[in-house]
């Protein structure tokens, strides 16, 4: 064991957390290190060089249709095929027509993505869903229902106070999700785009009507965001054109095959032992999985926002010093560790592609939001060298053959079987100190219940005992009532004479 008494820790430099391009602004994994903005443009630019490829390659094919058609029938036979409608050649090109006319489609949807939002004949109600096999608790449509109906009134209130840019606000806001509900057919990424472009468009036309005030403009997106994310929450969240549903399952299978990593493991600096500390890793943990609960990007991020400060404040009761940025990414590993959120890698997408990306982008939420991200990649690709162990002991905690426990040293060995061991988890170390209580009170209790015995049986003897002891009194010391002769009170007593003058009795003659 003497070759882990070094121990690494986990280290992230504070400029790997930022956008590949060098923006400045914060990146994420899901962007592949870029930043919102970043990985837009390069989303975009990749885009349009796909439907460029795909345009080059359909009139290549085109060209070599013509070629080989023209070489089999000779040229006066594709006069006549392109003279005669009913002719098969005519036939060919008709998969390839409908191919240009989609490619000028999707290119012209690019380019006014915002626009057509607004317009009249985008305006049409969304079909209504056949219901069949979709049985949804009538309780949890009514849940949803009022917070969406409650979502809806307070972002009327809110926009009385701008009065006609308010609701004008409210009027693209209802177009937008009219519009947006009735495109079934659009992709997770392309929905994400459509939102966006959204977002930029608000954000740009509320720039120019508060000249450049950058505090009610964030305001009025907040509250916008709210409301358009509230109602096509069931439409965006963990889509089932994605893969987000399986990668939570083997997010959640993960974690709980690493239920044996301690906090010593992660070199993470908080202590347990302290009340304090215990009390802000439960808030932290409570945060975490809370987040799954909100339907608004913002407030999931404000779920992050709290338990990463509760990680802070733990860390700073133990050290009693402040906490640093490299001791904070191994403690919030330590939490999604131990709280196993629900549906993580949907709630991080969720808040990807939705979330106001000025958020993202800077500020302590998008930090503590890429710090998440970090977190759940570093779970998915944790090994024994991120652990300082050997792969044959990461291979046995894995499999669940051995348990890890700390030795009287302070060195992590381990043992051939999890049963009998003292546990290194601190939930499963305070259930092993709860059944030694237990235990010790059942012992105490046997003790009291034997006392109480005998306590019961020396009053129910007592009356007995004292009973013979007066006998046994009374036999030897038996009761004589002797008799008195009882004088008047005016008789002669001899022993008047004795008392002092005041007290001498006087006799008067009758």
């Amino acid at each position: 064991m003497s070759q882990r008494t070094e121990r690494r820790g986990i280290h992230v430099d504070q400029s790997d957390l930022l956008c590949k391009k060098g923006c400045g602004y914060y990146g994420n994994a899901a962007w592949q290190g870029l930043c919102s903005k970043c990985w837009r443009e390069e989303y975009q630019r990749a885009h349009k060089k796909q439907i460029q490829d795909d345009w080059a390659l359909a009139e290549k094919l085109q060209r070599e249709e013509e070629a080989a058609y023209a070489s089999s029938h000779g040229v006066q036979t594709q006069s006549h095929s392109q003279s005669t409608p009913s002719h098969p050649g005519h036939t060919s090109l008709g998969p390839f027509s409908k191919f240009e006319e989609k490619k000028t489609n999707e290119k012209t949807r690019k380019v006014t993505t915002v626009k057509k939002f607004f317009s009249p004949s985008s305006r049409t109600p969304p079909k209504k869903e056949t219901q069949e096999g979709k049985t949804t608790s009538p309780s949890i449509t009514r849940h949803a229902s009022f917070d969406t109906d409650q979502v809806s009134r307070d972002f009327v209130d809110f926009l009385k106070i701008l009065q006609k840019p308010g609701r004008e606000i409210h009027k693209q806001c209802r177009a937008f999700i009219l519009n947006m509900s009735s495109k079934k057919d659009l992709s997770a990424e392309e929905f994400s785009e459509c939102v966006q472009d959204f977002y930029q468009s608000m954000a740009d036309r509320l720039m120019s009507h508060f000249r450049g005030s950058t505090d009610s403009v964030e305001q009025v997106m907040d509250q916008v965001e709210k409301y358009i994310m509230t109602r096509l929450y069931k439409s965006v969240f963990c889509p089932e054109t994605t893969d987000d549903e399986k990668k939570d399952l083997a997010t959640q299978s993960r974690i709980r095959a690493l239920h044996w990593v301690t906090i010593q493991m992660l070199c993470v600096s908080m202590d347990e032992e302290i009340p304090e500390v215990s009390e802000n890793v439960v808030k932290a943990i409570t945060d975490i999985i809370e987040m799954d609960s909100k339907r608004v990007p913002r407030d999931k991020l404000v779920c992050i926002t709290r338990c990463s400060k509760h990680i802070f404040s733990a860390i700073r009761i133990t050290k009693k010093e402040p906490a640093s940025a490299d001791d904070f990414l191994p403690a919030l590993i330590y939490i999604v560790l131990k709280a196993n959120p629900p549906r993580l890698q949907s709630n991080i997408q969720y808040i990807t592609r939705f979330c106001n990306p000025s958020r993202l982008m800077t500020g302590e939420d998008g930090y503590y939001f890429t710090n998440l991200c970090c977190a759940a990649a570093f779970i998915e690709k944790l090994d024994a060298q991120s652990l300082n162990l050997s792969p044959e002991e990461f291979e046995r905690y894995m499999s669940g053959q051995a348990s890890p426990r700390l030795s009287s040293e302070g060195e992590w060995s381990h043992t051939g079987s999890a049963l009998g061991t003292t546990a290194t988890n601190p939930v499963l170390a305070q259930v092993n100190h709860n059944l030694e209580l237990l235990s010790g009170l059942c012992n105490r209790q046997e003790r009291l219940m034997e006392a109480a015995r005998s306590l019961q049986a020396d009053l129910l003897s007592w009356p007995e005992t004292v009973e013979r002891e007066v006998q046994v009194i009374m036999e030897k010391y038996p009761l004589e009532i002797l008799s008195c002769t009882v004088s008047a009170i005016d008789a002669n007593n001899m022993d008047n004479d004795n008392l002092p003058p005041p007290l001498t009795p006087q006799v008067f003659a009758g």
